[in-house]
């Protein structure tokens, strides 16, 4: 985050609160990232094991002791991670282009999603929630915006739209574009070139997941199909039944897991 121009306590403060929520929701993040990606991988090597998705991550820590708390922790870091990007959909965002149209608008959808992801978890830990899978909020909601006109336009466009968004990431891993999110001058050169292992790996791995999804979704418009639109647990075992069989599905695997260690690295030095 850029920040307000002038200078004063009134600054300084509301810089300092968005550091707080930046930093509590990468971790809050890497959290969840990191129980998707073992998650998974009980899936990969033929273990039972809870949905490979947020809701299966919830419930990996509810069933632990003083579970629910945790739970209410997540929800409270996915609400400063909320407030973090609607941080920089105000004031811009660190990097190039960051007080940019096309970088502000990308950081309010990703307030909206996560404000929608808190809220979710919230109630999951009050107990109202937490009924079904995202697999079948995923088919659900597609099933009901196939049933109104234009319906499969907006699936489709919808599933091309995340399609392209893991394009964008896998890109952008590739590239090292998350230096500009991070303050690296001060790490070793080892430590330096850790991150970048753990953000291009852990990034192209989150990419293949959200492209993955979007196809998907895309499938589901054209096959007038809802069945064929797949949440991340569904979208995930797929890769195992690829002729790569379940070693794809270990690479992403882990790859997801990477990314929830890179969250936290990014949470010790975040760009704001």
């Amino acid at each position: 985050m850029t920040g307000p121009s002038t200078g004063g306590a009134g600054a300084r403060e509301t810089r300092e609160a968005v550091a707080v929520a930046a930093r509590c929701g990468l971790v809050t993040r890497g959290v969840l990232y990191v129980l998707v990606g073992v998650l998974a991988l009980r899936i990969a090597f033929g273990s039972p094991a809870k949905a490979a998705d947020r809701s299966g991550a919830l419930a990996e820590l509810a069933g632990h002791p003083f579970g629910r708390v945790l739970v209410w922790a997540v929800g409270a870091g996915l609400v400063a991670m909320a407030l973090w990007r609607l941080s920089e959909a105000v004031f811009g965002s660190a990097g190039p282009g960051g007080r940019g149209p096309a970088k502000r608008v990308a950081a309010a959808a990703r307030a909206c999603f996560y404000m929608v992801t808190a809220f979710s978890t919230l109630a999951f830990a009050a107990g109202q929630g937490g009924g079904q899978s995202g697999d079948e909020q995923s088919r659900d909601v597609t099933a009901r915006v196939l049933g109104i006109p234009a319906g499969p336009w907006l699936v489709g466009l919808a599933g091309l739209g995340v399609a392209v968004g893991g394009i964008v990431i896998v890109v952008g891993a590739a590239r090292l574009s998350f230096r500009d999110q991070m303050d690296m001058s001060r790490l070793p050169r080892g430590a330096r070139r850790a991150v970048d292992v753990l953000g291009v790996v852990g990034g192209v791995a989150r990419g293949a997941v959200f492209t993955a999804a979007g196809a998907f979704l895309v499938h589901a418009a054209v096959a007038y199909d809802p069945g064929k639109a797949k949440g991340v647990d569904d979208t995930l075992r797929s890769f195992a039944q690829t002729p790569a069989g379940p070693w794809l599905l270990v690479a992403v695997a882990a790859g997801l897991l990477l990314f929830g260690v890179f969250s936290w690295a990014m949470a010790v030095r975040p760009r704001l």
